[in-house]
């Protein structure tokens, strides 16, 4: 299933111009409890309001990866696009989307049914207490690499030079 896609041409690299203006933006996005479909596509919803020009991959099924107990498959996509948030005020917005669909963190890689990742924020690498841009594992999940390279081929990843590259 192909979630909805904006025509809007985005996240390319450093030189290039977009469509809209402010910092290209890559979320990964994930669940494995409830309705999983339905959850991605209303997050993706919710994410709109935060990246206007919001761009997403088709859904991918997944096995789990590096979880604790057996659990269910996960539904997993990404989302690119611009925003004019910060990359803290961006997580936040994420984290408080994630509550919103009732995402509870009872052990770490707990089922959830709602992952939101920042992946990348422009070319920026950030580390800070709690906000660590690139995400740390995104080179390491196909899982997140794949629906990224489906919709954004383009987009670097600011270690590397590249998507899918280890640093």
């Amino acid at each position: 299933m192909s979630a909805p896609a904006s025509a809007a041409r985005l996240a390319l690299p450093a030189g290039s111009a977009t469509n809209a203006p402010g910092v290209p933006v890559a979320v990964a996005l994930g669940s494995n409890l409830g309705d999983r479909e339905a959850t991605l596509v209303a997050a993706l919803d919710a994410l709109r309001a935060l990246i206007p020009d919001l761009r997403a991959s088709t859904f991918h099924d997944t096995a789990p990866v590096g979880v604790p107990s057996p659990q269910p498959r996960y539904l997993n996509a990404a989302a690119v696009g611009t925003t004019a948030l910060s990359a803290r005020s961006l997580l936040d917005a994420l984290l408080a989307i994630e509550r919103r669909f009732g995402r509870e963190r009872a052990f770490q890689n707990a089922p959830r049914t709602l992952d939101l990742d920042l992946v990348l924020y422009g070319r920026d690498v950030i580390d800070q207490p709690g906000l660590v841009v690139p995400h740390p594992r995104f080179r390491d999940r196909a899982f997140v690499l794949e629906p990224l390279v489906e919709i954004a081929p383009q987009m670097l990843d600011p270690v590397t030079g590249n998507l899918g590259e280890r640093a």
